[in-house]
């Protein structure tokens, strides 16, 4: 199937026709909408390798997410990131991608913390192999974790080795009646303590928490805490609906931005509808105030904006990711060069196409 993939691009190198990756198309809605020949990854499943004991699994980018986090449950371990799917179809090529955490994001870390290593197709036609299974063999420019979020405009995945974590044996979530000032200070506050908190969410007046670890732990927190039991099953619905945008709040179909900010950020004091995870690091925000002043308050509170949901067309005309700086700009442009120097890959999914293909690069 690589091979079949491999020759794609090689065409797609030799007419200079642009090609749109796509494994399970859940995430279609992120980013700029690209255009040429789709080349399907979903076809290229399974795991390569699985070492429970070293904490390390790698497979094809077509592998069904649901599929591989499965496996890992059986062996009581997890993707400790908590990856959103946003549907049935999600793979783990679009995981990495995407680059996009869940709830845990907070306390595990993001997507590119435990990728170690990957295997692509360049923009040159070539495969080429990255990192290793192991942290210690991980030297030199970590050139893996660029794959990361940067929507297939780099090139192909192939395969992926991501480290994995034992799932914790217990948890607990709490919930206390707060407002959005107050919520931030004492989730910044927690933070600084040695307690296993895992998730928070804030929305509409009340800030609900998860902790995990061992049972003593979270007794132990709990107690310094305080808060109200959320009920197992309720707390279970509410960490899912916010990992894969099912909760209340997501689903007006008002244009949803994402402030990623200092986590000791003042509240953004914009009209509209907010819901706050990670510690008062990201901000969802619901509104119809305009993209200048959503970027600009941001940036003024140490962060950027993102337009995360909306339809095509407001996509395109307002952008998805802040503008970038001169320099930002610079660097991304030749870092997409030397990858991809023909634009061939997923052209204009992030930023709008500012150059045209390069012929005899390819």
């Amino acid at each position: 199937m690589s091979e079949l993939i491999l020759e794609q691009v090689r065409h797609a190198l030799a007419t200079l026709e642009p090609v749109c990756i796509r494994g399970g198309g859940t995430k279609d809605f992120y980013g700029l909408p690209s255009s040429g020949t789709r080349l399907e990854t979903r076809s290229y499943t399974g795991v390569v390798s699985y070492e429970p004991t070293e904490l390390v699994v790698t497979a094809r980018a077509g592998t069904p997410l649901r599929d591989l986090q499965a496996l890992l449950a059986r062996q009581g371990q997890c993707l400790a990131f908590e990856p959103p799917h946003f549907g049935d179809d999600a793979t783990l090529g679009g995981c990495v991608a995407a680059g996009l955490a869940g709830p845990a994001r907070q306390a595990a870390g993001g997507v590119r913390d435990f990728v170690l290593g990957a295997k692509v197709i360049d923009g040159h036609g070539q495969i080429l192999s990255f990192g290793g299974t192991v942290m210690k063999n991980v030297a030199g420019y970590d050139v893996s974790r660029l794959f990361c979020g940067s929507l297939g405009t780099l090139g192909v995945l192939l395969e992926v080795s991501l480290k994995v974590l034992p799932v914790a044996p217990a948890t607990i979530s709490l919930s206390f009646e707060m407002e959005e000032a107050g919520a931030i200070s004492i989730l910044n506050r927690w933070a600084a303590q040695a307690l296993p908190l895992t998730a928070s969410a804030w929305h509409a007046g009340r800030l609900t928490v998860r902790l995990g670890g061992s049972q003593a732990a979270i007794k132990a927190a709990h107690s310094r805490l305080g808060g109200e039991v959320v009920d197992p099953a309720q707390a279970e619905q509410l960490w899912c609906g916010v990992r894969e945008q099912t909760h209340d709040f997501f689903r007006n179909p008002v244009s949803l931005w994402r402030l990623s900010l200092p986590s000791s950020a003042l509240p953004v004091g914009l009209p509209g509808l907010q819901f706050i995870e990670w510690g008062g690091a990201l901000r969802w925000l619901k509104t119809d105030v305009t993209a200048v002043a959503i970027r600009a308050r941001a940036q003024s509170l140490g962060g950027h904006a993102t337009l995360f949901r909306a339809d095509a067309a407001t996509r395109q005309r307002l952008g998805v990711f802040t503008p970038q700086e001169a320099i930002n700009a610079l660097i991304h442009s030749r870092i997409k060069t030397q990858f991809d120097p023909s634009d061939i890959f997923n052209r204009g999914r992030m930023y709008p196409v500012a150059r045209a293909p390069v012929p005899g690069l390819a």
